[in-house]
Order: structure tokens, then C-alpha cells, then sequence
């Protein structure tokens, strides 16, 4: 049982002694601190680059590159941008330059938006 009273010498200035303190280390040994880049964006104003090239219902397959799949599970659509599917419908998909990979655009008759990949076997 502890008694509430710290035993120690509070007023002491020196260090700690050097068996106790940790290995001193270069600073050209210590990992780099990966740093995440700061896009400026005006609060309001639409990031126009990702919105046209990624607005799949302004965009035009490309002439090759297109593929079947065949879709594994239901997924509802969290936004018009995106494609609510069935499971075992098929449709057609393809990706666009600067797309997510983990997305592709997906078709089915007039109905055109983005669809997760892990929800789709793709085929041929």
C-alpha cells in the first residue's frame, strides 16, 4: 500500500544519471515524418478537375476498355453519383483517368455511375 508521500528530490537540477536515459540518436537516423499535402480550396467553389473528369453522368465509355461484370452483392447507392445495384444483374464498366481504382463507372441501359469494385466479378 502506497502512502500518498513522493520521496524524491524535487529541487534536483542535474540530469537524470546516463544509464537510465535512452541511447542518444542522430538525426540523420530518425525515420522521416511523412508529411500530407495541403490543397487550397475556396470553400463554395467546386474543385472543377475531379468533378468533370469523375461526373459519370457526363462521361462517354471509352471506345475500348469496356468490360462485362457480373454484380456479387446488392449495393445501394449513397449519392445520384454513384449506381445502386442487384446482385447477379450484369452490366458493363470502365474506369476513367484520375479515378479512384477502388471504383469504376458502371452501366446498365441508360443508368450510368460509380460502383464499387469489390461488389463486381468482373468478366472478359
Amino acid at each position: 500500500r502506497f502512502s500518498g508521500t513522493f520521496v524524491g528530490n524535487a529541487e534536483s537540477s542535474s540530469p537524470p544519471p546516463a544509464a537510465t536515459s535512452p541511447p542518444a540518436v542522430g538525426a540523420a537516423t530518425l525515420p522521416a515524418v511523412p508529411t500530407i499535402p495541403v490543397v487550397p480550396t475556396i470553400v463554395g467553389v467546386p474543385n472543377t478537375v475531379a468533378e468533370s473528369v469523375l461526373n459519370p453522368n457526363e462521361v462517354k465509355p471509352p471506345a475500348s476498355g469496356t468490360r462485362k461484370a457480373r454484380v456479387l452483392y446488392d449495393y445501394e447507392a449513397a449519392d445520384s453519383s454513384e449506381l445502386a445495384l442487384l446482385a447477379d444483374e450484369m452490366i458493363t464498366v470502365y474506369s476513367l483517368p484520375g479515378m479512384d481504382p477502388d471504383w469504376l463507372i458502371g452501366e446498365r441501359g441508360n443508368q450510368k455511375g460509380k460502383v464499387p469494385v469489390t461488389y463486381l466479378e468482373l468478366l472478359s
